[in-house]
C-alpha cells in the first residue's frame, strides 16, 4: 500500500519501479484521482466553513433585529446542511476509488533486485552441497522414483481415496509416512524456536477480511483463497495471522524485532494452476507449512532478511539435502515483496530443483495496510514497522524431498538421522507385511 503523498513527490521513482515489475506507469492517473479527492474534500470543507461563518452572521442579524436577513441566512444554512451528505458521499467515493487503485499496486523492488520478466531471469545466489547421485548416495537406485511412486508402492500415500473424499489436489497419508510428515513439522518448529529465537504461535485458521487485506491477499488474490462462510477466510499461510498480530499497534522500538513461527495447515485454491504439477503433492489445496514472520525496524530489515534465510537453510542442512538459493527477479517476486530469496531443493525423482521456501522482505507495504507502527527510541512520531515472512519450510515439500533423496533400491526410505528421535527410533520406512 502506498502513500499518495509519496507518489506525488516521487512520481518518476514510482513509475520506474512499476516498469521493472512489467507494469505501465501509473503516477499520472493516480494523481488525477487524488486531485479529484482533494477537490471533493475542498468542497466539503468550504461548505462547513460557510455554515460556521453563517452562524455568526445570523447572531449579528438577530442582535440588530434584522429578521429578514436572519431568515435569509438561516435558509442558506439549511441548504448547506442539505448538501452536506452528498458532499461527504462524494468525498468518500473519491477516496474509495483512489484506495482501491492503490491497494492493487505491487510493492517496489529494491534497487539490487535483478531485472527480469519471469523465473528464467532469476539469479543463483549460492548452492549448498551436491546432488546425492554425485556423492555416493542412492546406492543401487538406477532410476530414482518420484515421491508418489514411492508412497503408493509403500501403500502409505493415497491420492485416489483422497479424491473420493475431497476431489483433486488432496492426499491421504498413512502409517509411517504420516508420522514422517508430522516429525518433519515438529523438527522444524523445534529448530526455529530453540535455535533461531522465534516464538511459537498456534493461530486461528480462519481470519476476517481486514487480516487478509493487511497481508495483501485481498483484494487482488481473492480467487486464490477459500471463503469460509460470510465473515471468514481459510488462511493460505500462517503469514496472515502472524503478521496481523501487530495490526493497529504502536510498539516500542525496544520490543523489536518480534519473531513468530507457526506450523499450520494452509489452504489455497490454486486458481490458474490447471495442468501444472497434477500428479503428487507439489501443488495441493491443503498442505502444512512452518511459517516465519519478523517485525522489525526499517534499518534492521535487510539484516533480518539474511537471518531468516539462514534459518530456512539450517533446516535443510540438518536434513542433509542439496539445495540452491535464488534471488528472484523483479518480474517474478510476490505482490508484497521488495526482495525475495527462494530456496530450491533438489528432487532426484523429478530431476529438478523445486521451491521449498520463499523468504521475503516487504518493507512498510503491509504495515501501512495494517497500521502497524513503532515509537523510535530517539523519540519523534511513530513510524511504520517493516515486515518479513518466509517458510521454514513447507512440510509437504520437505517430505517429498526426504522421500526422493533417501529412497533405497528396494523402495524403502531411510529416515534422516535428525528425524530418528521424532520417529521413536524408526530408521527405515518399509511396506507393511
Amino acid at each position: 500500500m502506498y502513500d499518495i503523498r509519496w507518489i506525488r513527490a516521487n512520481a518518476y521513482a514510482f513509475d520506474r519501479s512499476l516498469m521493472r515489475r512489467g507494469l505501465a506507469p501509473l503516477s499520472s492517473s493516480l494523481l488525477e484521482l487524488d486531485d479529484a479527492r482533494r477537490s471533493s474534500i475542498g468542497k466539503a470543507e468550504q461548505a462547513r466553513e460557510r455554515r460556521n461563518a453563517l452562524s455568526g452572521e445570523i447572531g449579528r442579524a438577530m442582535a440588530a433585529k434584522d429578521l429578514d436577513l436572519a431568515e435569509k441566512l438561516k435558509a442558506e444554512v439549511a441548504e448547506l446542511k442539505k448538501q452536506q451528505p452528498q458532499l461527504e458521499a462524494e468525498e468518500k467515493a473519491a477516496k474509495d476509488v483512489l484506495d482501491e487503485k492503490l491497494a492493487a499496486i505491487p510493492n517496489m523492488p529494491f534497487d539490487d533486485v535483478p531485472d527480469g520478466d519471469d523465473e528464467k531471469d532469476n539469479v543463483v545466489r549460492h548452492v549448498h552441497g551436491v546432488r546425492p547421485e554425485e556423492r555416493g548416495l542412492l546406492v543401487g537406485v538406477v532410476d530414482p522414483k518420484q515421491h508418489f511412486e514411492l508412497g503408493e508402492a509403500l501403500g502409505q500415500m493415497d491420492f485416489e481415496r483422497a479424491a473420493k473424499l475431497s476431489g483433486s489436489r488432496f492426499v491421504l497419508l498413512q502409517s509411517q509416512i504420516a508420522r514422517l510428515s508430522r516429525a518433519i513439522g515438529q523438527f522444524m518448529l523445534d529448530t526455529h524456536t530453540e535455535e533461531h529465537g522465534f516464538t511459537e504461535v498456534n493461530p486461528p485458521l480462519l481470519v476476517r477480511d481486514n487480516a487478509m487485506f493487511g497481508t495483501a491477499q485481498l483484494p487482488k488474490f481473492r480467487d486464490d483463497q477459500f471463503r469460509a462462510g460470510d465473515d471468514h477466510w481459510l488462511i493460505p499461510t500462517a503469514e496472515v495471522p502472524l503478521t496481523n498480530l501487530v495490526r493497529d499497534a504502536i510498539l516500542d522500538e525496544e520490543e523489536l524485532p518480534l519473531r513468530f513461527t507457526a506450523l499450520t495447515p494452509c489452504f489455497r485454491a490454486e486458481a490458474g494452476s490447471a495442468g501444472r504439477d497434477v500428479r503428487g503433492m507439489l501443488r495441493q489445496h491443503q498442505f502444512e507449512k512452518v511459517e516465519l514472520v519478523s517485525i522489525t525496524a526499517p534499518e534492521k530489515a535487510r539484516e533480518e532478511h539474511e537471518r531468516m534465510l539462514a534459518g530456512a537453510e539450517a533446516v535443510l542442512k540438518k536434513l542433509d539435502l542439496h539445495y540452491r538459493v535464488m534471488t528472484l527477479c523483479s518480474g517474478d517476486m510476490g505482490f508484497a515483496s521488495q526482495m525475495t530469496f527462494d530456496v530450491e531443493v533438489w528432487m532426484p525423482g523429478q530431476r529438478a530443483y523445486r521451491e521449498i521456501s520463499s523468504v521475503s522482505v516487504c518493507g512498510e507495504f503491509q504495515a501501512r495496510r495494517m497500521n502497524a507502527r513503532y515509537r523510535p527510541a530517539e523519540g519523534g512520531v511513530p513510524r511504520f514497522v517493516h515486515t518479513l515472512n518466509g517458510s521454514g519450510t513447507a512440510v509437504g515439500r520437505a517430505l517429498i524431498a526426504v522421500m526422493e533423496n533417501y529412497q533405497n533400491a528396494d523402495g524403502s526410505i531411510t529416515v534422516p538421522e535428525v528425524l530418528v528421535p521424532y520417529m521413536r527410533g524408526l530408521t527405515r520406512i518399509e511396506k507393511a507385511v
